[in-house]
């Protein structure tokens, strides 16, 4: 718009995740607030886009309406209207305005060879949502996920906007490696993620041991596992969360060595969520995953 100032738009909606309208109504605004952090921006305006059958009670509607807009007064943006239509399944999302400027746009595709990765939300959320739609989740599993999903990114990425970060992606649908590998990718390097590291959801681990697991995640796997490469063995397990698709997950940072101890210090004081250093960024120009 001006030498200073660019905007980011970015939409997104979805089916509910719980049964609670209000707390699908967070969630989902959460998500679709998401990728204007990712950038390292500001959102501005918010619309809602609904679709809701005409069977079900307003009453409904009108506490999906509410998270969502108790969640956008949180982000300090305005929501400012938005379109309904009748459909058979709910859905719910906004569409977001967001404003940052133009040489501090953080992008997917810029990391530098040396660049550490801080995750700032646990995995597990598309394994958990399973358990919770199968309703085999217990109240402390389903407590943790929702208070996860409702967490804005907003946070995390404020408490390292001002430090030497090169890349930033949230992860959501496809899943931690999936992102990773669309970060390799697009800065044409290559990347060594130390599994062990990665923080997990309370129970998930345990759910995966019992398959249950998401159908994304056997898309996601099959989609880039050839480019992953396993330096040492690594259990089925540990694999399955490391693709399970997220609903509003984390922010996956690429910050410079020398920056590192400074986010993990700002990142402890908001303490939000799990977050951790989970990998480098490599020198070979390959953009290969190499897990460990």
């Amino acid at each position: 718009m001006r030498e200073d100032l660019a905007l980011i738009q970015t939409l997104d909606f979805f089916t509910p995740v719980v049964d609670d309208p209000y707390t699908f109504g967070q969630i989902a605004a959460a998500n679709s607030l998401s990728d204007v952090y990712a950038m390292g921006g500001q959102p501005l305006t918010a619309m809602n886009i609904v679709c809701f059958p005409s069977c079900l009670p307003m009453d409904i509607l009108g506490q999906i309406l509410k998270g969502g807009a108790d969640k956008v007064i949180e982000a300090g943006a305005i929501l400012v209207g938005g379109h309904t239509v009748d459909d058979q399944e709910p859905k719910y999302g906004l569409s977001v305005t967001g404003t940052v400027h133009p040489k501090k746009v953080w992008a997917n595709g810029t990391a530098r060879a040396g660049d550490v990765l801080i995750l700032t939300k646990p995995l597990g959320l598309g394994i958990l949502n399973t358990a919770i739609k199968a309703d085999i989740a217990t109240e402390e599993q389903y407590q943790g996920a929702v208070d996860t999903m409702m967490t804005l990114n907003k946070y995390a990425m404020e408490a390292v906007v001002d430090l030497d970060v090169s890349a930033c992606t949230d992860i959501t649908g496809f899943g931690f490696l999936g992102h990773v590998y669309e970060m390799a990718k697009g800065s044409d390097l290559s990347i060594e993620i130390d599994s062990s590291r990665v923080p997990v959801l309370e129970g998930a681990s345990e759910l995966a041991a019992m398959g249950i697991i998401p159908a994304g995640m056997y898309a996601n796997k099959k989609h880039i596992e050839a480019e992953v490469k396993k330096l040492v063995e690594v259990k089925e397990v540990v694999e399955d969360l490391l693709y399970d698709p997220q609903t509003s997950g984390g922010l996956l940072i690429a910050i410079r060595e020398d920056n590192v101890e400074a986010a993990l210090e700002a990142l402890q004081k908001i303490n939000r969520n799990s977050f951790a250093v989970v990998g480098r960024v490599m020198e070979k120009k390959n953009y290969t995953i190499y897990l460990k």
